[in-house]
């Protein structure tokens, strides 16, 4: 089988538990070859977010051009893009290369509660990106602000803004529940032929930084190898279970610590 070319377009996380860290590792871990864009430099641990350094929107272009003029990218998965001007470059070159199965994680809060996407940019994503990406994987906060509304309160909500957010020109969306307070974590997913529940009892733990990110990396690595979505985030979301229930054999900071990339591996 023809080895998978994964591309992530994110920032760092000098801890190792978000961002292009964790998009690396969920590649890696799921047998795809990893390359990656930085977007932003992010000072930031399992506590916390202390400082964010935002790269040139030019040379995140020039860091674009230099992948795809090279190397054959099967997927792609894009995390923190900080600014306007650089969601703007990024959706320049997705439609120069014509790039293929884009997943989207709406990154504008870490787990902290720290903001990591500017005001300005959730428009410029809205109305530049969006149409050319294959799926976004809001959580409740994410979708409410993309559709500039307050955040569902229930599936029936979750429900309306799904097949509002659909609207927007991508292929598929993927609306996380995880902040409903039920006692499972009901997740709906939506594209141009209906819509599907996936839901799954929630894991005690705390150890929770970067599941964002790591979902839509490990959508983005299997997406090649199933012909639908729904097979895709049924894949991604049984190997992000594991990676939950084997996060506290990880001794990794003293706040919110890592789920566990690596536990089918060690």
């Amino acid at each position: 089988m023809k080895r998978i070319n994964a591309l992530t377009i994110a920032g760092t996380d000098p801890s190792g538990g978000a961002g292009i860290q964790a998009d690396l590792k969920t590649f890696s871990a799921l047998g795809a070859y990893g390359c990656s864009v930085i977007t932003a430099l992010v000072a930031q641990n399992t506590r916390g977010v202390q400082s964010v350094y935002r790269i040139e929107p030019a040379f995140v272009a020039a860091q674009l051009d230099s992948v795809f003029s090279d190397v054959r990218i099967d997927t792609t998965k894009i995390g923190m893009l900080a600014q306007s001007d650089i969601v703007e470059a990024v959706a320049e070159r997705l439609s120069r290369y014509q790039v293929k199965n884009v997943v989207l994680d709406t990154v504008m809060l870490a787990k902290s509660g720290d903001p990591l996407l500017s005001a300005e940019a959730v428009k410029t994503l809205r109305e530049r990106l969006l149409p050319h990406v294959s799926i976004i994987t809001p959580n409740l906060p994410e979708a409410a602000a993309l559709l500039g509304t307050t955040h569902a309160r229930n599936e029936q909500e979750m429900h309306q803004q799904g097949e509002a957010l659909l609207t927007l020109g991508c292929e598929a969306v993927l609306m996380k529940g995880g902040h409903l307070d039920d006692a499972e974590s009901p997740d709906w997913l939506f594209t141009r032929e209906g819509a599907r529940r996936f839901t799954a009892p929630r894991i005690v733990t705390k150890n929770t930084h970067g599941t964002g990110c790591t979902l839509s990396s490990a959508l983005a690595a299997l997406r090649p190898r199933y012909p639908r979505w729904e097979e895709t985030v049924a894949a991604a979301k049984t190997w992000l279970s594991q990676a939950l229930a084997q996060a506290d054999t990880l001794e990794v900071g003293t706040g919110i610590g890592p789920v566990h990339h690596f536990h089918a591996w060690w």
